[in-house]
């Protein structure tokens, strides 16, 4: 059974309880984990290795409130009678650094049908007001989901329908637990909401568009509002829709480029909100076309998103996509994985100051 690629994810950088960070990469049957000594650097621990004999080379990362970190993922096994068993599965980090539950299997929709089931693409997990939850395009081209409630207790397979999706969905959750689900078709880019904290999930209005496979990602704007974010199938430029909030079934506004100059980038774009220069910024991270990362700052408010500058930092390629975070000190943290697996990591100069960073870290 041959391994299928899957698009490279962002969010992966997460800040714990006690103030430290974590990094997390797939690898080969299992994940690698690099962990922060202290708060804020620059001391960092691993690689280590946790073992999951048959995960794909793909992860979604999902963290609560009270810092639990939800890693979750597709396992394909094949059995000796040649058939092949796939599964989505998740394990639990409670504390930074220590070690992960036992890996645990959600199934499928499609119970004892490998054969549909092994059609599934990756899981994207998302946390609700109410727990975790898992959706993933199925062997229809349609979307499936699946929710645990507050006691732990997952419920059945949920049809939240859509057509001829493609690839991964993308998703993020408002600071009150409102969540929002992101995905596309070959001409539309598709969008569900929860109207209520960990309520029922609501199909908005389709934007037409003509994304790039892989490239979706979305954040919270710490409002009440989850910004979007896609490449153009054209010209591979990065746009952003920035939906209202409690904008029930109505139209979202159109995307704006966020390129100027347009680095040519690839994946998903790494997003936080920090301050910056003394206000409040969304930070944007990507892989340019010359393989390293490049970063731009669109303040709050701003007028003209097309008039935000990249640039690009580093001289090393970066291998998938990079991630943002806060660090202990509340520096904004830069991180990629280099083409070679090691950890690259920048931090802010001073926290709240301009965005300079200072020396690259190797973890």
């Amino acid at each position: 059974m041959a391994v299928r690629t899957a698009a490279p994810t962002t969010g992966w950088l997460l800040r714990g309880k006690d103030g430290r960070l974590t990094a997390y990469a797939p690898a080969q049957d299992g994940l690698t984990r690099w962990t922060e000594t202290r708060p804020g650097g620059p001391g960092w621990s691993g690689p280590q290795h946790l073992a999951m004999p048959g995960l794909e080379p793909y992860l979604s990362i999902a963290q609560t409130p009270e810092g639990y970190v939800y890693l979750t993922g597709l396992r394909r096994r094949e059995h000796e009678d040649g058939r092949a068993e796939t599964d989505v599965v998740y394990t639990t980090q409670f504390q930074t650094g220590r070690a992960v539950t036992n890996w645990r299997t959600i199934g499928t929709p499609y119970g004892r049908d490998w054969e549909r089931a092994d059609q599934m693409g990756a899981p994207t997990a998302v946390v609700d007001a109410e727990g975790l939850f898992i959706a993933l395009r199925n062997a229809g081209n349609g979307l499936s989901a699946r929710k645990q409630d507050a006691k732990g207790i997952w419920g059945p397979w949920l049809d939240l329908h859509g057509s001829r999706l493609l690839d991964t969905v993308s998703a993020a959750a408002t600071g009150d637990g409102r969540a929002e689900l992101l995905a596309v078709s070959s001409e539309v880019v598709l969008r569900w909401r929860q109207e209520e904290p960990g309520g029922e999930f609501v199909r908005t209005l389709n934007t037409p568009a003509k994304p790039v496979p892989g490239s979706l990602a979305s954040v919270s704007l710490g409002d009440g509002r989850v910004a979007h974010f896609w490449r153009d199938a054209a010209d591979s430029a990065l746009l952003a829709q920035y939906p209202e909030a409690g904008q029930e079934g109505a139209e979202a506004p159109a995307p704006v480029p966020l390129a100027s100059p347009d680095p040519g980038g690839s994946g998903p774009v790494a997003a936080l909100r920090a301050a910056v220069d003394g206000r409040l910024c969304l930070v944007l991270a990507q892989r340019a076309a010359s393989g390293r990362v490049a970063v731009a700052v669109v303040p709050d408010g701003q007028d003209d998103p097309a008039a935000v500058s990249w640039a690009e930092v580093g001289t090393e390629p970066c291998a998938g996509a990079p991630a943002l975070a806060l660090d202990g000190d509340e520096r904004v943290v830069l991180a990629f994985v280099a083409e070679g697996g090691g950890l690259r990591v920048a931090r802010q100069r001073a926290a709240g100051a301009e965005l300079e960073f200072g020396e690259w870290e190797r973890a």
